[in-house]
C-alpha cells in the first residue's frame, strides 16, 4: 500500500522553462535540478526530450548525473516521442515516463481531429509502449477538468490496465474553482477504484489565481502527487507555486492530515536561484518566499512580533531558510567559507568554477569592502553559469567617452577564438554606442528586445547586473553580465547573448550575418 503522504512532483524545468522569456542552457538546468534534490522533491520533470536535440542532452544529463528524485521526461502519445523520453531517462536510477492527450471534446474537435474513440485507442497503445520502455509510467489527460467525466474514467481506466501507476488530472488552462475541483476529483478517484498502488496526481494552472487553492482542494480530496514548479513559474500566468503547497499543507496539517517531506529549509534558496537563472524576478509580496513575506512595517504588528511572533507570522523566516541576516564576504576571507556560502546559497559548482569565482570574488573584493550575498549569486550567475561552452567571442577591453547632449563614443575589443577584433561608434549613450561597435565586430544586427539593469544591493558600490534579449530571424537569446560598472556590466551581457545566438544557430542550422538584421 502507497504510504499516505503528498509527493512533488516539480515541473520547473519542463512547464517553468516554457514561459515566455526564459531560456536555460543545460549547465543552469543542471544547477537547478541539483537544488531540486538536495529539496528532496519526489520527480523532477526534466523537460521534453522530443522537442529539440538541447532538450533531450538536459534531460539525459539530469538523469546522469541526480540522484534521489525520479527523473520524468513529457511524451505525447507518439511512438516516437516515447522512444526519445526513454533513452534521455534511461540513466537515472529511477526513470519515468509522463505521456499525455487531451481529452475535452473542444480539444479533440479542434486541435487533435480525433473521436473520444480513437483517442481510447491511443492511450492504450501509448501507456503499453510506455510501460515497455520504463517501469515508471504516468498519464495525463490533458484539459481534463474541461473533460466529460464518463469519458475521463474510461481514459483512466485504460491507462491503468495497460500499467500507468500515476495518474494526473490537470486544470490545463486554469478554468476549475476549487470546490467543484475538488468534487470533481473525489469523483474521477471513487469512480476508477484504482485500488492503493495508483497515485493520483494534479497538475493546477494559475489563469484565475486558483492554482494553489485547486491544488490543495484536490489533496483534500484524495490527490496524492502535486505537480508544481519555484516561484510558480510556467505557461501564461503559471502553475502552482511549488513552496506555498508545501508551506500550506504543513502549516495546516490539522486540516489536511499530510504533508510533504521536503526540506522546507531550502525553499528560500531554491527560489533565489530559480528567479536569478531564468531572470523572472519574485514579487516582494510574495507568498513564503516575497522580500516582504516576513516584514512588519505597521506599528501595531511589530509591538505584537517583539511580544510574540505567533502574533502576526504563522510561520518563520528560518522554516523556509529565509535569512535573518546576510553573511558579508571581504577581501580577507578565505576560500573554504566562499564555497561554504555557495553551497548555503544552493549552488553545485566543480572545483574548476569554485576557483575561477574565487579568482573574481577576490578581484570584486578589491573594488568593494563587503560583498553582499546578492553580488556572490551575480557573479557565479552571470561570470559563471551563462558563460557559454565554445564561446564565439569574449570580450578583451572596452573604452567609452561621453559628448554633449547624452552622444558617446564607444571602442570594444572582443576575442574571436583567433585574434582579436576592435570597432568603434557613436550612439545616443554609452550603451547604445558600445551596442553599435559590436553589431559591427560580430556582423549582424540583432534587434535588443529588453534590456534592464538591476542593483543587487542599495549601496553605491552595487553590483550591477544586466540583462538583455536579442533577437534575429526565429531566435531569441537572453544574456546577463554583472559588474560594478553598469557599462561592463552591459557590454558583458551583449556577448552573452551573441554567443548563445550562435549556440542556437549552430544548432538549428541557421547562419547568422547581417542579412538577418533585424
Amino acid at each position: 500500500m502507497s504510504e499516505d503522504f503528498v509527493r512533488i512532483f516539480d515541473t520547473t524545468l519542463r512547464d517553468g522553462e516554457q514561459s515566455a522569456g526564459i531560456n536555460l542552457n543545460c549547465a543552469e538546468k543542471l544547477q537547478i535540478a541539483h537544488q531540486l534534490a538536495r529539496l528532496q522533491v519526489n520527480v523532477i520533470e526534466a523537460g521534453f526530450p522530443a522537442a529539440s536535440p538541447g532538450d533531450f542532452e538536459a534531460v539525459r544529463s539530469i538523469a546522469e548525473q541526480i540522484s534521489g528524485p525520479v527523473i520524468a521526461g513529457l511524451a505525447r502519445t507518439r511512438t516516437e516521442d516515447l522512444q526519445a523520453c526513454a533513452e534521455a531517462v534511461r540513466p537515472a536510477a529511477r526513470p519515468r515516463i509522463h505521456t499525455f492527450i487531451a481529452t475535452s471534446d473542444i480539444h479533440l474537435q479542434y486541435k487533435l481531429k480525433m473521436t473520444r474513440e480513437k483517442v481510447l485507442e491511443e492511450v492504450k497503445r501509448a501507456v503499453a509502449v510506455a510501460r515497455s520502455l520504463v517501469p515508471d509510467v504516468e498519464f495525463s489527460a490533458e484539459d481534463a477538468s474541461r473533460s466529460d467525466i464518463d469519458f475521463l474514467v474510461e481514459v483512466f481506466k485504460i491507462a491503468i490496465a495497460e500499467g500507468a501507476t500515476t495518474i494526473n488530472i490537470p486544470d490545463t488552462v486554469g478554468y476549475a474553482v476549487s470546490k467543484e475541483f475538488g468534487a470533481f476529483v473525489r469523483e474521477i478517484i471513487t469512480r476508477v477504484n484504482a485500488g492503493p498502488d495508483v497515485i493520483w496526481s494534479v497538475h493546477c494552472h494559475n489563469d484565475l489565481g486558483l492554482a494553489v487553492a485547486n491544488s490543495l482542494e484536490a489533496v483534500a480530496s484524495g490527490a496524492r502527487q502535486v505537480e508544481c514548479t519555484v516561484n510558480g513559474i510556467g505557461e501564461r500566468a503559471g502553475n502552482a507555486s511549488l513552496e506555498e503547497i508545501v508551506m500550506a499543507l504543513r502549516t495546516r496539517k490539522d486540516r489536511f492530515g499530510v504533508e510533504t517531506r521536503l526540506d522546507t529549509k531550502r525553499l528560500y534558496g531554491a527560489s533565489r536561484l530559480v528567479s536569478r537563472l531564468t531572470g523572472v524576478q519574485v514579487p516582494p509580496n510574495k507568498a513564503i518566499v516575497g522580500g516582504n513575506a516576513f516584514a512588519h512595517e505597521a506599528g501595531i504588528h511589530q509591538h505584537g512580533v517583539l511580544c510574540n511572533k505567533a502574533t502576526y507570522e504563522i510561520m518563520t523566516p528560518e522554516d523556509v531558510g529565509a535569512p535573518g541576516s546576510q553573511l558579508v564576504l571581504g577581501k580577507h576571507s578565505g576560500k573554504h567559507a566562499f564555497r561554504k556560502r555557495l553551497e548555503d546559497l544552493g549552488y553545485n559548482l566543480t572545483e574548476t568554477q569554485v576557483g575561477e569565482a574565487f579568482s573574481l570574488f577576490k578581484e570584486l573584493s578589491d573594488k568593494k569592502e563587503m560583498v553582499t550575498d546578492g553580488d556572490l549569486e551575480a557573479l557565479v550567475v552571470d561570470d559563471i553559469l551563462a558563460v557559454v561552452p565554445s564561446r564565439r567571442f569574449v570580450l578583451k577591453d572596452f573604452s567609452v567617452n561621453l559628448a554633449g547632449k547624452g552622444r558617446a563614443t564607444a571602442s570594444v575589443t572582443l576575442h574571436d577564438g583567433t585574434e582579436e577584433r576592435s570597432d568603434a561608434a557613436t550612439g545616443n549613450g554609452p550603451v547604445n554606442a558600445s551596442y553599435a561597435a559590436m553589431m559591427r565586430i560580430v556582423g549582424f544586427k540583432p534587434e535588443l528586445v529588453s534590456y534592464k539593469i538591476t542593483a543587487v544591493s542599495e549601496k553605491s558600490d552595487a553590483v550591477g547586473e544586466a540583462d538583455i534579449v536579442l533577437k534575429t530571424d526565429k531566435l531569441v537569446a537572453r544574456g546577463r553580465g554583472a559588474s560594478t560598472d553598469v557599462i561592463e556590466a552591459s557590454i558583458k551581457a551583449y556577448v552573452n547573448a551573441v554567443n548563445r545566438l550562435y549556440q542556437l544557430a549552430a544548432a538549428k542550422g541557421v547562419t547568422l550575418h547581417a542579412s538577418n538584421a533585424a
